[in-house]
């Protein structure tokens, strides 16, 4: 069982980014993939914790069947895909620059066709940054655009390292929070959306995932949850932040943005693939947002 005192990509919310890995690498090898990552699998089996998890659909047991990587797994896949449609939009529209906001072991960087000249900044912890530097290198993996890692925790001060990576404030930005809302502090989620507004040029744009209120008892002991603390020891219900949250989409509104509030489910009935809404439903209550700031159309 995962150890919480671990630290880097094996303990407490660094599991997340292994537990999203593997999916990634089950929905890469399904006949219908929405979204492909080769480098997902080599990451799930290069630590400890997570060496025998899945990573294609017929190691899963009973199949789509199985709530954490059927169900939730599936809903990462087309996560993945909404989201990597939405960033190469975005870079085709004209922004150059595309800032990963705890970034895990996302290989956007890697696996995406970028346009030529594209840069993307992936802010994460050493510890999680130095896991995933370790895996690609042993795989003499190439980005297809200039990556530049930064190692900062976005709970707290991380734009003046962004800045001293290259990042120029004047040019459009596509930025993501993919997967991270949900475990900061309010107070750590409204600086970091101050900051995004505060660094962006007139054309950026800001994908993220959110929860809306809290969810009930009943959507608590829903079979997502209890599956994916029985079979990998991941209490996502621990991890998540439990104060009440603040409404990011709302504060960008209040700055000048744009805001799109997508259900999950939008997407599924978009590709014909992804989850569907089921009672007592631990998805429910995810939202992604797709906020611009008025400049370039983007």
């Amino acid at each position: 069982m995962p150890d919480a005192r671990r630290t880097g990509v094996e303990g407490g919310i660094g599991l997340t980014a292994l537990m999203v890995a593997a999916a990634r690498a089950i929905e890469t090898h399904r006949p219908d993939a929405l979204a492909g990552d080769a480098y997902a699998e080599h990451f799930v089996r290069a630590a400890g914790v997570s060496a025998a998890w899945p990573v294609r659909p017929g190691d899963v047991p009973g199949g789509d069947a199985n709530p954490l990587w059927g169900r939730l797994g599936r809903y990462f896949g087309l996560r993945t895909r909404v989201l990597d449609d939405h960033l190469l939009g975005s870079a085709r529209a004209g922004a150059r620059q595309v800032v990963l906001l705890g970034a895990g072991l996302d290989t956007r960087a890697f696996r995406l066709d970028w346009p030529r000249g594209q840069v993307v900044y992936e802010i994460d912890r050493e510890d999680v940054l130095a896991f995933k530097h370790r895996v690609l290198d042993g795989l003499a993996a190439v980005p297809t655009a200039t990556r530049r890692p930064i190692a900062a925790d976005l709970r707290g001060g991380w734009a003046g390292s962004l800045l001293s990576a290259g990042f120029d404030p004047a040019a459009p930005t596509a930025w993501l929070a993919e997967g991270l809302l949900l475990y900061l502090p309010p107070a750590a989620e409204r600086r970091l959306v101050d900051t995004v507004n505060r660094l962006s040029a007139g054309g950026s744009s800001l994908a993220f995932e959110v929860k809306l209120g809290a969810e009930s008892p009943q959507v608590r002991a829903s079979p997502v949850y209890a599956a994916t603390r029985r079979q990998i020891g991941v209490d996502l219900l621990a991890l998540f932040d439990k104060e009440p949250r603040p409404d990011s989409a709302g504060r960008l509104r209040e700055r000048g943005w744009s805001a799109v509030i997508r259900t999950p489910f939008h997407f599924t009935r978009h590709h014909g693939r992804g989850p569907r809404p089921e009672p007592d439903d631990a998805l429910a209550s995810n939202r992604w947002v797709f906020a611009h700031k008025p400049g370039i159309d983007v």
